[in-house]
């Protein structure tokens, strides 16, 4: 079990920290020739001048006060309800909005839904308002390292003090709440709350908002949002949303509100008909990717990829995109096609958006926990994927993007997942695979993990290590068997909480 506390946050100043002698070792050089040395240096410094964006996620913040107050307003959000365990109403979430003053209809709105891809194509859409010169507002989850990641204002997460002072300032209106309903204000409900808050407070032009989950039901559904996105939809919270994509997207359908735009990407057949037909029923107007707008070329390109897209006013061509994959070139179209509806592209005007901004946004986006590289020599990314569709994008894409001679896996899941499905789907391209736990509640544990590793690969191919940062070292010992030169890696996956722990092991945070 990794020994980070449950909130996937580590304090650097803990004397004897394990963590510590893991970092020394992942950080030491491998004995080479100096020249060697020198001309690696100076690839990694182009590199990083070629690669793309670092993602900027916070770390614990360095004023002892401020993190006390941080850590304060932590545990008394982890008394209440968490994310997983759900009473299907809008009826706790939309009293607080009532004795807030409504704040979520001070500002228009963008409201994401999906099963995945949902994070990456929010942060796409901030980034193309912030180069149009609106002042954004971003609203995720769940969050990689820190918790003020969920609410973003121009393009950053806000700061731990404006995260605690937004919670002062709503908590005498979540209390009363709380007396009023039958069950208090769950812990999403009540970061929702403060999201909305925080927006009206700043205030931004357009919030940019991904469900939690679902869609009818979820806290988010309080906006009236002109645009409505749709990502792809796929099997995932089976026991919530329903067990066939017809049934996932009758529940998201739910984001769908009279008049909007509808922003729909590829979706099986099933599932599509559920939006459509849904679309029809509140006179909303729908363009659909591979129709009305979607990815016309791309290639592989340093550090991610260009491509040409097609939006709802013409072609975009040479658009640099910082994220690999072919699933983030079409959450990309799926993003300009979201914007150029909320500008009114197609509708009330003609013309496209302006080339060079959107060239411009695109080349600033980051996403981190996406096919992110944290490590070189061996090469070590990191991917949030932690269903079987996401597993699959992820696999198809570190194949195209990076083309290792020998990919080691590390996989940590949590228990209420398709974790069979997501390692099939990575089956084909791990050599190896160290299976490993989390430090969430959620986590499944790491034996149990393995026995179903084992049917997947074979038993020759799984190691278990149930700490963390022992499933790193073994990975990445496992990838420099192959040589120095012969290209080797390392894939950490499973899920977002895993992602973000190994994020901090590996320096990043």
């Amino acid at each position: 079990m990794s020994e980070l506390p449950p909130n996937g946050n580590h304090d650097q100043s803990d004397p004897g920290d394990p963590v510590d002698s893991f970092e020394e070792i992942i950080a030491a050089e491998t004995d080479r020739d100096p020249d060697l040395a020198v001309i690696e240096a100076g690839s990694r410094t182009l590199r990083t001048q070629g690669g793309p964006p670092q993602a900027e996620v916070p770390a614990r913040p360095e004023d002892p006060e401020v993190d006390k107050a941080l850590r304060e307003v932590e545990g008394e959000l982890a008394t209440r309800w968490g994310e997983t365990k759900l009473e299907p109403s809008v009826d706790r979430i939309s009293a607080l909005m009532d004795v807030l003053g409504e704040p979520q209809r001070s500002y228009p709105s963008i409201h994401i839904t999906g099963t995945n891809g949902k994070t990456s194509t929010a942060r796409m859409i901030e980034a193309l308002l912030g180069a149009f010169e609106l002042r954004t507002g971003r609203y995720t989850s769940p969050h990689v390292q820190s918790i003020t990641e969920r609410i973003s204002l121009d393009g950053a997460p806000i700061s731990a003090e404006r995260f605690v002072e937004t919670y002062r300032d709503v908590q005498p209106y979540v209390e009363m709440v709380d007396a009023r309903q039958e069950y208090r204000l769950s812990f999403f409900e009540v970061l929702t709350g403060m999201a909305y808050a925080a927006f009206a407070d700043a205030p931004v032009d357009v919030a940019v908002v991904e469900v939690g989950m679902g869609g009818s039901w979820d806290a988010t559904n309080v906006i009236d949002a002109s645009v409505a996105v749709v990502t792809p939809i796929a099997l995932d919270h089976t026991d919530r949303l329903g067990t066939t994509p017809a049934e996932i997207a009758g529940e998201k359908a739910g984001v769908i509100k009279r008049n909007a735009t509808v922003i729909m990407a590829q979706q099986p057949v099933d599932a599509a008909q559920v939006l459509l037909k849904k679309a029809v029923e509140a006179d909303a107007t729908v363009a659909r990717e591979g129709l009305e707008f979607g990815v016309v070329a791309r290639q592989v390109a340093v550090g991610g990829q260009l491509v040409t897209l097609r939006g709802l006013g013409g072609e975009y061509t040479e658009v640099y995109l910082p994220l690999h994959g072919a699933h983030q070139a079409h959450n990309a179209a799926v993003a300009l096609a979201a914007v150029e509806a909320f500008f009114g592209v197609g509708a009330q005007r003609a013309e496209p958006l302006d080339h060079d901004t959107v060239r411009r946004a695109f080349a600033a986006v980051a996403s981190p926990g996406r096919l992110e590289v944290v490590r070189r020599s061996p090469t070590v990314v990191l991917d949030a994927a932690h269903n079987p569709a996401g597993a699959r994008a992820a696999a198809e894409a570190i194949g195209e993007a990076f083309q290792f001679s020998r990919l080691v896996g590390v996989v940590g899941a949590s228990g209420d997942k398709n974790v069979r499905g997501l390692l099939e789907a990575f089956e084909p391209v791990f050599a190896e695979v160290v299976v490993t736990q989390n430090s969430s509640h959620r986590a499944m544990d790491a034996d149990e993990l393995a026995g179903i590793a084992v049917e997947v690969f074979g038993e020759d191919r799984v190691q278990v290590e149930p700490r963390l940062p022992d499933a790193l070292e073994a990975a990445i010992t496992l990838a420099e068997e192959e040589g120095e030169f012969a290209g080797g890696g390392v894939l950490v996956t499973g899920s977002v909480i895993t992602v973000g722990e190994a994020r901090l092991l590996l320096g990043r945070g």
